[in-house]
């Protein structure tokens, strides 16, 4: 039997929402299901920022709508579906894609040393706060778990195994980066749930995956990873080439391929995958 790999890949005509889909990386898969047909709920606590990529993504001649998303509100998540149903249908994609990391949440250096304990200006495992620590655990995590309890309800009146999660994990899930403590932690566990899923909703026909992006050059990490006075890497950023086998960055849109083929009926025998985007940084050991 020919295979018809237009068919096989094609998404046009199915419903996205994306969580983060204000933000760069998502941002990028938005407009990328556009570009294909698929109608795309853009989701993202600032609403500006999703606003703006629907404003491109119909310029480019796409279908899209902002929402003002809190992913940690049920009831705003139920909102949510609820309006991208009544416009268009229930979802068969979700992206979730909302996360993120901050300081209080990581602690200063990569090894506590006895000298740094009581030093205000140093921050150790002692000296994390449970709220500060749970914030950024909860955005990556319950922001993962509680968008896929909303949505993955709408995805069962679809033809089997048209529905698609994916989730967004990280390398750091794999071998925890230093200091991302509650980051770390979170990307670990949306690993384990994206398995957890995939066998939990296999038989209502629900595929469950993730990807796991490496080291992207985003604005956000140019800031943290280029010295703004002369524009050379920082000692992070060096540590970071030199456990990266391609030894480059990452663009945003490299994630695209794999997105594409999770969401897509190309993988439909494909569920419970966490798949590395990341140059090789995962698989590099001495």
């Amino acid at each position: 039997m020919k295979i018809n790999l237009n068919q096989l890949f094609g998404l046009e005509g199915r419903v996205a929402a994306v969580t983060g889909g204000g933000g760069e990386l998502c941002g990028v898969m938005a407009e990328a299901l556009a570009d294909l047909g698929v109608k795309v709920a853009i989701l993202d606590i600032h609403r500006e920022h999703a606003v703006h990529r629907e404003k491109t993504i119909v310029q480019n001649g796409g279908t899209a709508r902002a929402f003002q998303c809190d992913v940690l509100d049920e009831a705003n998540l139920k909102d949510c579906l609820a309006e991208i149903s009544e416009q268009w249908e229930a979802p068969d994609i979700l992206i979730n894609g909302a996360g993120g990391n901050h300081p209080k949440g990581s602690t200063d250096k990569a090894f506590m040393e006895f000298e740094d304990i009581g030093n205000p200006d140093i921050r150790n495992l002692f000296d994390l706060e449970i709220e500060g620590f749970r914030k950024v655990f909860d955005l990556n995590f319950m922001g993962t778990f509680l968008p896929t309890k909303i949505f993955a309800r709408g995805m069962m009146s679809k033809p089997k195994h048209a529905g698609a999660v994916l989730n967004i994990s990280s390398m750091s899930a794999l071998t925890p980066l230093t200091k991302v403590a509650a980051y770390s932690a979170a990307k670990a566990a949306v690993s384990n749930f994206t398995r957890w899923l995939a066998v939990h909703l296999a038989h209502v026909g629900i595929r469950v995956n993730a990807i796991s992006p490496g080291f992207l050059m985003t604005e956000q990490l140019k800031f943290l990873h280029v010295d703004q006075e002369t524009g050379e890497l920082t000692p992070r950023a060096r540590q970071v080439m030199a456990h990266t086998p391609m030894r480059r960055y990452g663009k945003p849109e490299e994630l695209l391929g794999t997105v594409i083929w999770l969401l897509s009926g190309a993988s439909q025998f494909v569920t419970g995958a966490v798949v590395p985007i990341d140059g090789g940084f995962s698989s590099f050991s001495i």
